[in-house]
């Protein structure tokens, strides 16, 4: 496990998938409940379990694993139940794609699916 390749895609995700995360969370789960901290902490935290994880485990195991683990983290941190964080993790994936379509347009997402 590469530490600067970790913390490259922990700085990467930040950036790209806590913002998204958290306008999903706020949507379904409400604003005092989904707090862009909690959506930091998610993807922090998601980011680094899933290198563990991945460094120990094979490939299709590690997916399902980090799978779980993606929705217990946004299922403890915006405080709601696991349908509800499952909502949220594909409203937070339609809004990633619906925003990397957005700058592939402006000439800017081209990047973001490399």
């Amino acid at each position: 496990m590469d530490l600067v390749a970790l913390l490259i895609q922990i700085v990467v995700g930040v950036i790209v998938i806590a913002p998204t995360l958290w306008v999903a969370g706020r949507a379904l789960s409400g604003k005092d409940k989904a707090k862009f901290t909690d959506a930091l902490w998610i993807v922090v935290l998601g980011t680094v379990i899933g290198a563990v994880v991945n460094a120990f485990v094979g490939a299709t195991v590690a997916a399902v694993i980090m799978f779980v683990v993606w929705l217990a983290l946004i299922k403890h941190f915006f405080d709601c139940g696991w349908l509800k964080a499952l909502a949220i993790a594909i409203v937070a994936v339609i809004v990633f794609v619906i925003l990397v379509a957005v700058l592939a347009l402006v000439g800017l997402g081209i990047g973001l699916l490399l």
